[in-house]
């Protein structure tokens, strides 16, 4: 079943070119998955009734074009398979002529907040998104590695506005921690992020970027080495990671 949500750009979306941020992207992305949750009625408060909750362990979102203030876009996600703990969703972002701005595939990993275990997506769940085709778009391996001329950054301390509502830090977040590593000037075409393990208020950070052939492989990881997330960015149009 497809969803849709149809917003315009606000100003405190955009970056100094006036158009919408990658972390902006993002955070229309979940947003529209989280209005389809709530609109079906297995949203935030059904599902802490059973101790569960959804987190995402995969992005990969292709940039055709980032939209201008103002522009009004409809962003659109559907299910195209669940998979024991795992539900996997498509989405796009057009513009009002029906271009699309941005296609995206994601895995998302149905988690008890109690036992902090995968849990089995309950079949109510699924009837309830339904199944739509999967997109036509490239599927990539999830898994993605630092490579091995990657420097070290300062390591710094999740704080408080890093969080979202179950208390560890929202993918947006590394996302935007990430893209701090860019060129200036640079444009992500491709962003690809696995999400390893979950950072907590006070965790340290330790990241490391490394840079070759248009592309930005970014490791934002605990003190012990170990990644929370990795996060791609293809900035040329042949960029290669």
């Amino acid at each position: 079943m497809k969803y849709e949500y149809t917003g315009r750009i606000r100003f405190s979306e955009t970056g100094e070119d006036r158009r919408l941020t990658v972390p902006g992207i993002v955070n229309y992305l979940q947003d529209t998955c989280t209005f389809q949750s709530e609109d079906l009625g297995v949203g935030l408060d059904e599902l802490r009734k059973h101790d569960l909750a959804w987190v995402i362990t995969y992005w990969h979102i292709d940039i055709l074009e980032r939209p201008l203030l103002g522009q009004q876009v409809t962003t659109a996600t559907w299910a195209y398979d669940f998979k024991s703990f795992f539900g996997l969703r498509n989405f796009d972002m057009k513009d009002e002529s029906g271009k699309v701005l941005v296609r995206s595939n994601s895995v998302w990993l149905l988690l008890n907040m109690k036992t902090m275990l995968p849990a089995r997506v309950p079949e109510m769940i699924v009837e309830r998104y339904g199944l739509s085709e999967k997109a036509e778009m490239d599927y990539l391996p999830r898994k993605l590695k630092l490579p091995e001329h990657a420097q070290a950054g300062q390591p710094f301390a999740i704080e408080t506005h890093h969080l979202d509502v179950n208390h560890h830090v929202n993918n947006e977040q590394y996302i935007a921690m990430a893209m701090s590593y860019l060129p200036e000037g640079a444009q992500v075409k491709r962003l690809r992020a696995e999400y390893r393990h979950q950072a907590v208020l006070g965790d340290v950070v330790v990241p490391a970027a490394a840079y070759e052939d248009g592309c930005v492989t970014v490791s934002l990881q605990d003190e012990q080495g170990q990644p929370y997330a990795m996060i791609e960015m293809v900035t040329e149009e042949n960029g290669k990671c």
